[in-house]
């Protein structure tokens, strides 16, 4: 003989609460993105050290060779000021963001991709400069540099979209233009880096030089925001004492 059992439809509270959970269960701290993002930037940095080597030489000439591989020492200046600026801010956007979900773990590996590639086109852009600062392959080697920049500043566009389109991740003192004044950072770098690349390309190499050494000063002055556009105070919230409210690149 069969037994019949009676089942009951689930409650609505109860679908609530698994959805609820579903939805933490695909966020995660940002503990591990941080600390994996600080072992690249680390890791970056000492690439671009790895750049100066002692020139060959002659016996009594050192002083000279070392003068001659001036384009070194300055590709190490601003890309070690890139890397510096974009650390600084990346720390700044994670005192804002409590919660990572899988389209921000995307868009901050973009960013570290860009971020640990930056050796390559420094180093093209030295041995370039050094052979001939207003040749042909000085002239590609900028176009390089200046394409792989735009194409960091382009991730943390993405970045910024990504909170943009879910709140939610941030804190939910943020000052109000926290985004917005990130994005237009972001895109005006972008397009800075495009225009430096054109200059380099087309009137004189050392002139796109100077646009990478300024950018990554520009980024530090304007690491607390653009002026005049801070909404909120800047002294609250539960990452008050871990420092200022600043951008990112």
């Amino acid at each position: 003989m069969k037994t019949w059992v009676r089942t009951q439809p689930p409650k609505a509270g109860h679908d609530s609460a698994a959805a609820d959970n579903s939805r933490k269960f695909s966020r995660s701290e940002t503990t591990r993105a941080e600390a994996f993002s600080d072992g690249v930037f680390a890791i970056a940095v000492t690439l671009l050290v790895l750049n100066l080597a002692a020139p060959p030489h002659k016996p009594g000439g050192l002083g000279q060779a070392l003068l001659a591989q001036w384009p070194a020492y300055l590709g190490y200046l601003a890309s070690f000021g890139y890397v510096s600026v974009i650390w600084l801010n990346h720390h700044q956007a994670f005192v804002r963001i409590r919660a990572m979900d899988r389209g921000l773990h995307a868009v901050n590996l973009f960013l570290l991709l860009t971020t640990a590639a930056l050796s390559f086109p420094t180093a093209v852009v030295a041995d370039a400069l050094q052979a001939d600062p207003t040749g042909s392959d000085a002239r590609v080697a900028v176009a390089l540099y200046a394409g792989l920049a735009a194409a960091m500043c382009l991730s943390w566009v993405a970045f910024y979209q990504q909170i943009a389109r879910r709140p939610e991740l941030l804190d939910p003192d943020v000052e109000d233009t926290y985004v917005r004044h990130g994005q237009l950072r972001s895109g005006a770098g972008a397009v800075a880096y495009i225009v430096a690349g054109l200059l380099g390309v087309f009137v004189a190499p050392l002139l796109a030089i100077a646009v990478f050494v300024m950018l990554p000063v520009f980024y530090f002055v304007t690491s607390e925001g653009l002026p005049g556009g801070r909404g909120g105070s800047p002294d609250t919230g539960p990452h008050a004492d871990e420092g200022g409210r600043g951008g990112a690149v």
